[in-house]
């Protein structure tokens, strides 16, 4: 497996993601919201409930996951080693959190149902998140979706701050940077289809009938996926969908999605150099800056879109 040593971040972050990050930083509310978290959230009740909850992987627990976790961290020059737990959870999902202690869940369903190789294409995902500094930003967006929505007014002083369009921003970046920690997983495993098919089973695969589910299926069907938006109705409903028409907003693109973006990305001269070892190298990395960027391009862009989103909404229950 190659090894990135010295890689920056931002030799392999997703356009998409830089933007959405942006313009979200750019948005009223977004510094109120860094402080208050900062202020109020704390990680150590986290992992006080993981070591009590999952187990720590370690050299003498879950010993293949954790090599194979440590040679991840490794090829993407994290350090520290964030903390693995395994959690038991029959749901194929994994997630990571944290900013001082970063730290990585992966459920029993993701080792029940992917082999080695796909394995360490979730963990790689994983550790692309936190060495992209994503955790802090992800954990600033649900503690303040959360708090808007279940103390109302009495959200810390960030009641009237937490706008319709600051949530949908939060969520539009979480959605790109998918996209970011999807490139980690192929920079590390080395092999497009492994990490595609890691995509397919996390999607709907069964290990019963392991061997009746074709990767080149599903890739066609991620190409008819595409295809449909050469109705722009589609395009519409695809938008609608990501942005809770119904009833709950997505926090990650769909996998056929996914497919295609990574897929793209698997022949471009950018990834090419960068397996060469021609990339942006920085001694930092995995760290997050809560400080308002200003592009106001990017910002009236997402404004544009949330207008949008709300006009559609209206038309859609007007004609219930």
């Amino acid at each position: 497996m190659p090894t990135y040593t010295g890689i920056s971040s931002e030799a392999f972050r997703h356009p998409l993601d830089q933007q959405a990050e942006q313009a979200l930083r750019n948005l009223p509310g977004f510094d109120l919201i860094a402080r208050k978290f900062v202020e109020f959230v704390y990680e150590r009740p986290q992992l006080v409930y993981l070591m009590g909850n999952t187990i720590q992987v370690g050299p003498r627990q879950y010993s293949t996951i954790y090599q194979m976790f440590r040679e991840c961290v490794r090829d993407l020059d994290i350090y520290p080693e964030p903390t693995l737990f395994v959690s038991q959870n029959p749901q194929a999902n994994s997630y990571a959190l944290g900013q001082e202690n970063p730290y990585i869940v992966i459920n029993t369903g993701i080792l029940d149902l992917l082999n080695e190789a796909e394995i360490r294409a979730v963990l790689a995902h994983e550790l692309g998140h936190i060495k992209c500094g994503h955790t802090i930003l992800i954990q600033m967006a649900m503690w303040a979706m959360s708090a808007a929505s279940a103390l109302g007014e009495l959200t810390f002083g960030i009641g009237n701050f937490v706008s319709q369009g600051l949530i949908y921003a939060f969520f539009e970046w979480r959605r790109k940077a998918e996209l970011t920690a999807d490139r980690a997983a192929l920079l590390v495993v080395d092999d497009l289809n492994t990490v595609l098919s890691s995509m397919m089973k996390i999607s709907g695969g069964s290990s019963k009938y392991a061997n009746e589910c074709s990767l080149q299926e599903f890739i066609k069907q991620s190409e008819n996926y595409h295809a449909l938006d050469d109705d722009g109705l589609n395009q519409v409903y695809k938008f609608l969908m990501y942005n809770g028409a119904q009833g709950t907003m997505l926090t990650h693109p769909f996998p056929v999605e996914r497919v295609q973006y990574l897929k793209q990305w698997a022949v471009s001269p950018e990834y090419q150099q960068i397996r060469q070892g021609n990339y942006q190298r920085s001694p930092a990395s995995g760290s997050v800056d809560v400080k308002a960027a200003t592009t106001e391009a990017e910002a009236e862009r997402l404004r544009r879109q949330i207008e949008e989103l709300q006009q559609e909404i209206n038309k859609m229950k007007k004609s219930e």
